[in-house]
């Protein structure tokens, strides 16, 4: 848990060509907008605005990147995607962040994992079984994913057993677990998951200082907004 506890911003994008070359894991979240992908990573990493949650669901577009490790040694990095499926957006919007994180999930090489966020009261939808199809051959080659399904406080125990089994089914190798911020649930057995992936024997972490901060502000272009 102290682990994710360390968590500190690294740097925004529009675009993959904007995102630094990294050689620690990475780790990223995805999931449909209002999944609760932002409180999610917020309870995880105990900061009440690491992960910015919009009042407006759809509205962050952004690629973020938040830094973890401990004693100034940046070891794994946390990926926060843009949520997807929000029907206020506009459709030239919907297709280019769907490409955007097509791409991402396909070609970023230093990713090891995948937390997909799903609300458990409406199951698994298309839009999330087309993305474990997109990542299904990086998933047999190795890359590790975790189906998290949050709001599980809002099921009886009875739902929430069935929904978890269901959803073990369509997860097709991967692991999936009930998780409540305001219940507590989950948030330790998710921690755990996620430091032992980002931990494999032998692998070394860098310098937190590795890239070198105006080398991430030259990726990012000037005109483009920040997080409000």
């Amino acid at each position: 848990m102290g682990w994710l506890h360390t968590a500190k911003f690294l740097t925004t994008a529009p675009q993959l060509h904007f995102l630094p070359a990294l050689d620690v894991p990475e780790i990223a979240f995805v999931g449909r907008s209002n999944a609760g992908k932002s409180t999610c990573i917020n309870t995880l990493t105990q900061q009440k605005q690491l992960a910015f949650a919009s009042k407006r669901p759809g509205r962050t577009q952004h690629i973020n990147l938040f830094s973890l490790g401990k004693q100034g040694i940046m070891d794994a990095v946390l990926t926060d995607l843009p949520g997807y499926g929000y029907a206020a957006v506009p459709k030239q919007d919907k297709i280019r962040w769907q490409q955007v994180m097509a791409n991402y999930l396909v070609s970023r090489e230093n990713l090891i994992g995948i937390v997909l966020m799903c609300d458990p009261r409406h199951g698994m939808t298309e839009l999330d079984e087309i993305l474990l199809e997109v990542i299904r051959p990086r998933v047999e080659e190795g890359l590790k994913f975790l189906i998290v399904l949050t709001k599980s406080d809002k099921l009886t125990k009875t739902e929430a057993a069935k929904v978890l089994s269901i959803t073990k089914l369509q997860a097709g190798g991967g692991d999936v677990m009930l998780f409540s911020a305001p219940k507590h649930k989950g948030i330790e057995e998710v921690a755990q998951l996620l430091y032992k992936w980002a931990h494999p024997e032998g692998k070394k972490a860098l310098p937190a200082n590795a890239i070198a901060i105006a080398e991430i502000e030259e990726e990012v272009p000037p005109e483009f907004p920040q997080e409000d």
